[in-house]
């Protein structure tokens, strides 16, 4: 077969010499035994390894010729519109990040992702979705990180969020959402290690308090420049979150309402002296247990009491519960039980901040308080038995490393002249060494070592006027100075006193 070039030479255009070098990747590929799909980059892409980049092309079809090896394609600046079902030929089964923002997609069609199960970062951001259908991110259960702010969002169906099981981080913020999206938290199959919420830049106007109170602190709810209403409900849950240092609010405390003292009067009369630690309150069990909240009498709004299980409301009380608010904000504890035990939050608007040492928490106690308290006590006595127990062994442990190194490493070498005595080794010196006999006969017949303790002799010294020579050891012979016990002395040591 003979190739023809479509324009002379010296003349190619780019796009000619791409479509050549498409074509020439194209056969090479073929005769290797390569699929199209897998070796095949698009000549309006740029392809690195596993990362395949068609951002910047005014592209308003997806390409169909996609390399499936791709662990990050970047589809962002184009003109796309829509996401049909079938907009790839194959299954992404390495794609671990897919970015889509900066188009005009008003259109997702649900399973539309089920192409690509393995994602763990999308990016759909600054697009002109205004609706997210159910099943929209059906089959992608690894998933992350979800961008969706930018948008034109107001609604959220039912089920939009369904199989985001491993979901961690979404972005909302830019959209018009006028309603807090509760199926987040609450409705099955949705996410279940939500740590970040952005939701900031909406058109929220009222927050669900109390859902927010029983949602854990570690991550965050970014709720900032919304048209938040100032109530009683909102100034409670602000003045909750500074208490707690929530960093939400603490970064954007400019940019939520209630700055000031214009809000509303949420209570007739507030106790200006917030306890500094938080009360106990003790009650036996099966009786009844009143616990006020602190800092606040006669409130005219909502009190909630956050307790170790639930968020309670004293306008939404169930009659036949046992804990309840009344409408004073006082805890209603009847009957208690022993899993009543625990810390519990008043949270209501007091108008005022609450100072470096002063708490909302009182801790109840249901039964004997050393009973309550019994669990908790046998953890801490057992963690101080294992101390004791892990100090003592390393004590032994140390204790024998030290015989060792004392016993076994040689601070002054042995004399080799055994007649004088052993200098160098200061007054309280000790001497380790082998049998004179065993080294001159070059056999070792024990291993162990011979150690012989010096106490410090001074040669005029004078003891009960008596004068002293300092101790030749030439003549003792060393199997009698500590063999392993076994022996005697093979020589005493004449008597100080004599050898004057």
């Amino acid at each position: 077969m003979r190739l023809t070039a479509s324009q002379p030479l010296g003349k190619t255009s780019v796009r000619g010499n791409r479509w050549n070098r498409a074509t020439a990747a194209l056969m090479l590929s073929l005769c290797l035994g390569f699929p199209p799909s897998v070796a095949m980059c698009p000549p309006y892409c740029l392809c690195a390894s596993d990362i395949i980049s068609c951002s910047g092309r005014n592209l308003s079809v997806l390409p169909s010729d996609l390399p499936s090896y791709a662990t990050r394609l970047d589809l962002s600046h184009n003109a796309l519109t829509a996401l049909p079902v079938d907009w790839t030929s194959g299954p992404f089964d390495r794609l671990a990040t897919l970015i889509l923002s900066r188009n005009s997609i008003s259109q997702i069609e649900g399973n539309a992702f089920t192409v690509a199960p393995y994602l763990i970062h999308l990016d759909i951001s600054s697009n002109q979705l205004t609706v997210l259908n159910s099943s929209i991110f059906s089959g992608l259960k690894e998933l992350k990180e979800l961008l969706l702010f930018g948008n034109q969002i107001s609604q959220i169906n039912p089920g939009a969020f369904s199989d985001l099981y491993s979901l961690q981080r979404l972005y909302l913020s830019g959209n018009r959402l006028n309603a807090f999206p509760l199926g987040l938290y609450w409705e099955p199959g949705g996410p279940r290690n939500l740590t970040f919420l952005d939701l900031s830049n909406n058109m929220l106007s009222k927050v669900p308090v109390q859902r927010l109170l029983s949602l854990p602190l570690q991550g965050g709810n970014y709720l900032q420049e919304n048209p938040l209403v100032c109530d009683c409900a909102l100034l409670a849950l602000l003045e909750y979150w500074m208490w707690r240092q929530y960093r939400p609010l603490i970064v954007f405390r400019s940019q939520y309402p209630c700055r000031d003292d214009s809000g509303p009067k949420c209570s007739q009369q507030v106790v200006s002296d917030m306890p500094v630690e938080a009360n106990t309150y003790q009650v036996d069990p099966g009786k009844w247990l009143s616990v006020p909240c602190p800092g606040l009498t006669s409130p005219t709004q909502d009190v909630f009491w956050v307790t170790p299980k639930t968020v309670l409301k004293s306008s939404t009380n169930d009659t036949s519960a046992r804990l309840i608010v009344s409408p004073n904000g006082t805890l209603e504890i009847q009957e208690a039980l022993m899993e009543d035990s625990g810390v519990y939050v008043c949270v209501a608007a007091r108008g005022r901040h609450f100072g470096p040492k002063e708490s909302p928490e009182v801790n109840v106690v249901v039964g004997n308080q050393s009973t309550a308290s019994r669990s908790g006590l046998t953890r801490r006595k057992g963690a101080e038995h294992f101390n004791t127990a892990f100090t003592t062994l390393a004590s032994c442990v140390v204790s024998i490393i030290l015989v060792l190194l004392y016993l076994y490493l040689t601070p002054c070498r042995c004399q080799e002249n055994r007649g004088g005595a052993s200098g160098g080794c200061g007054g309280r010196a000790f001497v380790l060494c082998a049998d004179p006999r065993e080294v001159e006969s070059g056999q070792r017949r024990s291993n162990g070592k011979r150690v012989a303790f010096l106490e410090p002799q001074l040669e005029d010294s004078d003891v009960d006027g008596l004068k002293t020579t300092a101790i030749n050891l030439g003549h003792v012979t060393t199997e009698g100075i500590l063999k392993n016990g076994s022996r005697t002395v093979g020589q005493t040591l004449t008597d100080p006193t004599q050898m004057a």
